[in-house]
């Protein structure tokens, strides 16, 4: 049940992700930094103002507030930067494969990170679940500026979830969220000076749009992912990452009634036989120890394991 449960979490986070890839060509040209830090700020706001509604939480302390700044500056700040100078410099189909190896990595070093040996068949997994992101996004050229900037995404995607995962079980999914939103929003801003963008009034459709990217996408989907992690340990929630391609291409084939090419079915389909392998084969499962802290794989002397991962994409790149 606990499996199932945070699955069900994941493929909704992923499944709100996905549509936003496809709303999010109503923000083309916008500023992509001031964007975001507009649509952090809202987030944040509506997370802080659902934190007081339940029973009172702990405040984060020093090492908290470190980690979850270290969270904003690389799994929001950064990789939102990265991206817009990657996609200068790169096809959106190049940034998107080189992100889509998050599955890959997380399923290696969130083990490694616990002290233990990375799961054969979960690596397996995340392998076939790559390749099928690598068939879904195809091709494309890029310089080396570009490769460099998609691999700091990379490395902003994973972080996220790694960092996330040190404060999830103390802080909980909704000051997680709140704190990460609020700290993210400088440091959009101080990016957006350094590439000189213009800041200026959205429009009624960006507008709108910013609105559900806020509300749907960063309040919605951070809440639902971070819950899943907590189900069902960083390596495995990892895996759904893959479930990005799968969502935008249902819903952007909704919205525009085009059917989608073979290709990019089979990367799908091909998507789908990782996660079947990851998450329903007998092996041992990662879950949260009854301490709240991270365990390892399940044995009879050892605690299982925790969460941690990603929901927050650039607006209008294509990419998780």
């Amino acid at each position: 049940m606990r499996t199932t449960t945070g699955a069900g979490l994941c493929v909704l986070a992923m499944t709100i992700l996905g549509s936003s890839v496809t709303f999010s060509r109503a923000i083309v040209d916008y500023p992509p930094l001031t964007g975001q830090a507009a649509r952090y700020a809202v987030a944040a706001l509506l997370l802080f103002g659902l934190s007081t509604m339940g029973a009172r939480g702990p405040r984060p302390g020093p090492r908290d507030l470190a980690i979850l700044t270290a969270l904003a500056a690389t799994g929001l700040g950064a990789f939102n930067l990265c991206i817009l100078i990657g996609l200068r410099h790169a096809d959106p189909a190049v940034v998107g494969t080189v992100i889509g190896a998050a599955p890959l990595g997380l399923a290696i070093s969130a083990p490694l990170l616990r002290r233990d040996r990375p799961s054969g068949v979960v690596v397996a997994a995340a392998a076939v679940i790559v390749a099928g992101i690598v068939i879904f996004y195809g091709g494309g050229s890029s310089d080396a500026i570009g490769l460099l900037a998609a691999f700091g995404a990379f490395l902003g995607e994973v972080l996220f979830s790694l960092l996330a995962d040190a404060v999830l079980p103390r802080l909980g999914a909704v000051r997680t969220s709140a704190y990460s939103c609020a700290l993210a929003v400088p440091l959009l801003l101080l990016c957006a000076v350094v590439v000189r963008e213009s800041p200026r009034a959205p429009t009624l459709t960006q507008a709108l749009t910013l609105g559900y990217l806020a509300t749907a996408l960063t309040v919605g989907a951070f809440l639902a992912w971070f819950n899943g992690l907590r189900r069902l340990g960083v390596d495995r929630a990892g895996l759904f990452v893959g479930v990005l391609p799968v969502s935008t291409l249902v819903v952007t084939a909704l919205v525009d009634h085009r059917l989608p090419g073979l290709t990019r079915t089979g990367g799908v389909l091909l998507v789908a036989a990782g996660l079947s392998i990851g998450l329903f084969h007998r092996g041992p499962v990662a879950m949260l120890s009854r301490t709240g802290r991270p365990g390892s794989a399940a044995r009879p002397d050892r605690t299982p394991p925790s969460p941690a991962a990603s929901p927050r994409s650039p607006q209008a790149s294509g990419t998780g």
